[in-house]
């Protein structure tokens, strides 16, 4: 069979993705704070984009953003084609169109979720420069402090020694013997527990420290921390042949160690969260208000609009490239927000009950709800709710959360996963502390008293993601 060359001609539909597109696709996944910074970013990339200082409302249907949702939907940015949109005439749009006011408006600031001023004031002081101060108060002998910094290097931020000794003594070119000196040095810092190697050293420096002369609390630590975690205090006592009330003794003072050292110590800043929408009740109904505060208000900035006709062709292109990709920005950023809107609108229509009564009334709902009542696509949805907050009248959550997967009840309506797992916390937190619920008793009450129909190991994925230990482990003796 002889091969050969041919041409064919056939047509296909498929969707091109231009950087408009792209740059309409990657507004929606950010949230307030990335807004704001990819905003300022184009600020200084594009010389064309200019912050609007009159705060006095305008209408413009290109350059401002306008909350307001009307009844005709928005185009889903995913499923719009590129290659539909008109060609512009830059020219002609800025000498018929251009309006000393338009801009991409911004409203005043909603809230103030900022951490005070003094909180960026000092320095944390962390584990390592703790550990090293008290060094350099302890030992005058330099190859001894020399090999305790190496440790300290070592040790994480919980307190622990992360490496084996011999392996930073043929690392550095020390004597195991010098390094096992200055563990000990180490180990003899505050805070106590430090620089050992696992929970039991770590709580045995501990005991020896504060309780030097009780050996039964030294060898429950020393040989029994399996059955402590069980709690078989029979076994330890039977073991140590003393009675079980000397053991519930011993153990008391265990259970308050510190089973991290460096707990105190840890670097870690606290997370602040920005919502990026505002549910407020008034009246009967719900008000959604977009959080704005820090971004810009954008125009297309007068300068170049009485320099663009006097220009050589050269800087003429570069000019209308720049204000093309300035639109484009404003008009991507105006979609996003209204995509948002509706999206939260949405979300407001399906679980008005929530926002009315608490998370015992959240109802399952997918992405494909939310995506048929607006008209969007599933991807869309996904992509506006990751990594985006909502302040409401139960609390701040992200997005994300109002979407659940059902649980049948023996009758009535599926009820949302999230509202099961707080049905399960709360039967957890008003069980008998001596005789905690099992996850198959946690079954059967959420079958009688609600009419939920759950598996054994659904309660068991539940608690283990809400990180409740099991009945064994929650068991209190004394």
């Amino acid at each position: 069979m002889a091969l050969e060359m041919k041409q064919t001609l056939k047509m296909s539909q498929q969707l091109v993705m231009t950087p408009q597109l792209q740059q309409a696709i990657k507004l929606l996944q950010l949230n307030h704070l990335e807004l704001a910074e990819h905003i300022s970013q184009e600020m200084v990339n594009n010389p064309t984009l200019e912050e609007q200082q009159d705060n006095s409302p305008r209408d413009d249907d290109l350059a401002q953003v306008d909350m307001r949702v009307t009844p005709e939907r928005e185009a889903d940015p995913e499923a719009s084609d590129p290659r539909g949109a008109d060609p512009i005439d830059w020219a002609r749009y800025l000498e018929d169109d251009y309006r000393p006011g338009q801009r991409q408006g911004v409203g005043p600031t909603i809230a103030d979720d900022l951490p005070p001023p003094e909180t960026n004031l000092t320095r944390h002081t962390s584990l390592a420069d703790h550990l090293i101060w008290q060094l350099h108060l302890t030992t005058t002998d330099q190859d001894l402090a020399m090999a305790a910094a190496m440790i300290i290097g070592e040790v994480d931020d919980d307190g622990y020694l992360q490496a084996e000794l011999a392996e930073i003594a043929a690392s550095n070119g020390v004597t195991l013997e010098l390094m096992e000196a200055a563990l000990s040095l180490v180990q003899s810092f505050d805070p106590l527990g430090v620089g050992a190697r696992d929970l039991r050293e770590c709580l045995l420096i501990q005991a020896r420290t504060l309780f030097a002369d009780d050996k039964v609390m030294e060898a429950v630590i020393d040989r029994h921390l399996p059955e402590l975690e069980r709690k078989n205090y029979a076994a330890i006592a039977k073991d140590l042949s003393v009675s079980i009330p000397r053991v519930i003794e011993a153990v008391k003072v265990i259970t308050e160690m510190e089973p991290k050292p460096g707990r105190p110590f840890a670097g870690e800043a606290p997370q602040y969260i920005t919502p990026d929408v505002y549910i407020q009740k008034v009246g009967e109904e719900y008000v959604i208000l977009l959080n704005e505060d820090g971004l810009p208000k954008l125009r297309v900035s007068p300068y170049y609009r009485s320099i663009l006709s006097g220009v050589v062709k050269g800087d003429k292109e570069y000019i209308q490239e720049k204000l093309r990709s300035a639109t484009w920005l404003i008009k991507s950023i105006h979609q996003r927000q209204r995509t948002v809107y509706k999206v939260v609108e949405s979300i407001i229509r399906h679980q008005r009950e929530f926002f009315d009564k608490g998370i015992a009334y959240l109802k399952p709902m997918i992405l494909r709800d939310i995506a048929d009542d607006i008209g969007m696509h599933e991807s869309t949805i996904s992509r506006v709710t990751t990594n985006k907050y909502v302040h409401t009248p139960q609390g701040i959550y992200e997005l994300k959360y109002f979407f659940n997967s059902g649980i049948s009840r023996v009758h009535g309506e599926d009820v949302a996963s999230e509202t099961v797992k707080q049905k399960i916390k709360k039967l957890i937190a008003g069980e008998n502390p001596r005789r905690p619920h099992s996850d198959q008793e946690i079954v059967e009450l959420l079958g009688e008293r609600e009419n939920i129909d759950i598996a054994r190991r659904t309660v068991a994925k539940y608690r283990e993601m809400m990180g409740i230990l099991p009945s064994s482990k929650r068991k209190r003796v004394f």
